[in-house]
């Protein structure tokens, strides 16, 4: 299998059918259906490609992309919505989203989005080139 990637959407006829989709291009695509359960899944099974939805009930996508962000900042994040706004895309992009796509998206360009992060994603635990992020290097400026 590829990159390893999870979806977060609550429309969850959508998320199965993307997710399918992404799998049969030989990705490791699995899907949830809420926030909560994302962050779940990103701290125990980091994926190198989040894929999230903005407007979900309980804890929004911008929720998500910022508590993903701050835990693991290597993770390449993109925004898939129907709902979204001009300042919504400025938003999640200033938050460290890497693309951002209105509803419905062409699976070419969602791939391309996929395939253009530096070399595919982070490290994954237990890789050469995985940095922990808790990790403290002390911060200091020489």
């Amino acid at each position: 299998m590829g990159l390893k990637i999870l979806l977060v959407d609550d429309e969850q006829e959508f998320v199965e059918t993307l997710t399918e989709r992404l799998q049969m291009r030989d990705m490791d695509a699995q899907a949830v259906f809420d926030g909560k359960t994302a962050l779940e899944r990103v701290n125990d099974h980091p994926p190198q490609v989040l894929i999230i939805d903005l407007k979900m009930p309980g804890m929004d996508g911008i929720q998500v992309l910022q508590q993903v962000k701050q835990t693991h900042p290597l993770i390449h994040v993109i925004v898939l919505t129907g709902h979204g706004s001009e300042q919504d895309r400025k938003r999640c992009m200033d938050l460290g989203a890497s693309a951002y796509f209105q509803k419905p998206v062409d699976i070419d360009q969602l791939n391309t989005a996929i395939q253009e992060h530096p070399e595919n994603g982070p490290p994954l635990p237990g890789n050469p080139g995985y940095i922990d992020p808790s990790f403290d290097t002390g911060g200091g400026r020489a």
